[in-house]
């Protein structure tokens, strides 16, 4: 690495731990002097990151934490450190069982939803070393991987029920937490080819983009790491056609969250656990885990043809190793699959979208709206819902109005093609439309270049003002808009 990007990362690394008190964060300090794992190599453009992602094809996802402990994937957050102690913990049996199924990496649970963490942290004593193992699992883990050839993938929760990052408790310092963990986590432990985050913008973990800034924590990590890819668990929420606030789509399936198989050209990831549960139960040893025909052919084969890696959850016991039934349906997962090399090529690439929508629950207007369907529905944060243009009405617009002047450089359009007095053919009913904004005297139209995508993205050069339009001049009935977005990137 030049003399130049070592000061300018080391500077940025600083920045980071310094508080707004104007004090040094001493916690943050010493994993610094540990070494850096931002010595990584020359930042690789997005588009390449991506297609070697997927030309991994295959990983073990390794849930395994104080929830193998606790009898719940969510365990009592207050559950003591002292029931964690795998006595017979061994990282190589793991790598060994991720080859025998042909896998290439692995991902391991460093901090889950209860918000233990198995590094020796310097943030929290609620971590593996007040444990009765005092051992870094992290550590064990990311040698035993890299020296099978394995690459390593970290995961990482945002929620955080022990310290309280969940709805209603959440305050600024604990940005600043999560970037000290993140600050361990990218320079203690070589190169991390992928951060698979967690409990973030989700219905069920409902801690938004601005309640902890996505743009801060993801320009934090390429910081650290610029060839770190962020693989984040949103596909519950975003549509799937662009790349909102994630490098690589995670799709978790048992969710119900599913990738089309059929039209996907975005680089993804979906995953499910060998066993029932995704942490180790008393039942797993005896349960009848996934078979390797239903792995191989039902999920690894079309995932991997439609742009997607595939991560099958193996979950260690509470001696820290994999049980016998999961070993033995591992083996035959590798003799039914063979690793094809690179993956196809993804067809485009879409940057992705990290800033925050400056729309979101701003004032809305529009002309005459079909039913209850008001503009407000389109600045909701919610996909599902929409405003839909009255059928009477022949060049409708929808607006933005911002309660003083705004800089912005981006628009986003999701049209919603189902639903209620929707369409549902999945196609566009926009035929032609011009962004404007408000000049302070008149309607300005904004230069960008017209798509026909159900989503579109609308990059410009920067422009302050009050308000923002989406001006439709053609359209086809059924005119339905799920959100209007407004974004100053600054990437």
């Amino acid at each position: 690495m030049d003399i130049k990007r070592l000061v300018f990362l080391g500077l940025i690394c600083i920045c980071s731990i310094w508080t707004s008190s104007g004090k040094l964060n001493m916690k943050t300090v010493q994993p610094l002097l540990v070494g850096s794992g931002a010595e990584t190599g020359k930042a690789k453009p997005l588009s390449v990151l991506q297609q070697e992602f997927l030309d991994l094809r295959f990983g073990m996802f390794i849930h395994f934490n104080i929830p193998t402990y606790g009898g719940d994937d969510w365990p009592d957050p207050q559950l003591s450190p002292d029931v964690f102690n795998p006595q017979k913990l061994d990282c190589n049996q793991w790598a060994d069982a991720a080859i025998s199924a042909g896998m290439t990496y692995g991902c391991l649970t460093t901090k889950h939803h209860s918000g233990f963490c198995i590094w020796p942290t310097k943030t929290t004593p609620y971590n593996v070393m007040n444990s009765p193992f005092k051992r870094d699992v992290v550590k064990e883990y990311v040698e035993a991987f890299r020296k099978k050839g394995l690459k390593v993938f970290l995961y990482y929760s945002i929620l955080d029920t022990h310290h309280n990052i969940r709805p209603g408790w959440i305050k600024k310092e604990n940005t600043q937490f999560i970037k000290d963990q993140l600050i361990e986590l990218f320079t203690n432990y070589g190169e991390i080819t992928c951060l698979v985050i967690d409990g973030w913008d989700a219905g069920w973990s409902r801690i938004s983009y601005e309640d902890v800034s996505f743009e801060e924590i993801y320009k934090h990590i390429k910081s650290l790491q610029p060839n770190c890819l962020i693989s984040e668990h949103n596909a519950g929420k975003y549509p799937a056609d662009e790349l909102f606030y994630t490098d690589v789509k995670h799709y978790e399936q048992n969710a119900g969250q599913k990738i089309s198989k059929e039209t996907n050209n975005l680089p993804a990831q979906a995953g499910i656990p060998i066993n029932i549960n995704w942490f180790w139960k008393e039942t797993s040893p005896a349960e009848t885990v996934k078979k390797a025909k239903y792995i191989v052919e039902e999920n690894l084969i079309p995932l991997n043809n439609a742009h997607c890696n595939f991560i099958l959850n193996v979950a260690p016991n509470r001696d820290g190793l994999i049980d016998d039934n999961a070993l033995t349906e591992l083996k035959e997962v590798g003799k039914l699959w063979k690793n094809q090399g690179q993956a196809a090529k993804l067809p485009y690439y879409k940057q992705p979208v990290i800033a925050s929508n400056l729309a979101k629950k701003q004032k809305m207007n529009s002309s005459w709206s079909s039913d209850m369907d008001i503009s407000d529905f389109a600045n909701d944060d919610n996909f599902n819902t929409k405003w839909s243009s009255s059928g009477t009405v022949k060049n409708p617009y929808l607006e933005v109005l911002f309660d003083k002047e705004t800089t912005f450089n981006a628009i986003g359009i999701v049209e919603l093609a189902k639903g209620r007095n929707s369409p549902g053919d999945g196609k566009t009913r926009i035929e032609s439309y011009n962004l404007q904004y408000w000049d302070g005297k008149t309607w300005k139209n904004i230069e960008i270049s017209t798509s026909n995508d159900l989503i579109r993205i609308h990059r410009f050069n920067p422009i302050r003002s009050t308000k923002v339009r989406l001006q439709v001049n053609s359209c086809k009935p059924g005119l339905a808009i799920a959100e209007l977005m407004v974004y100053n990137e600054t990437l």
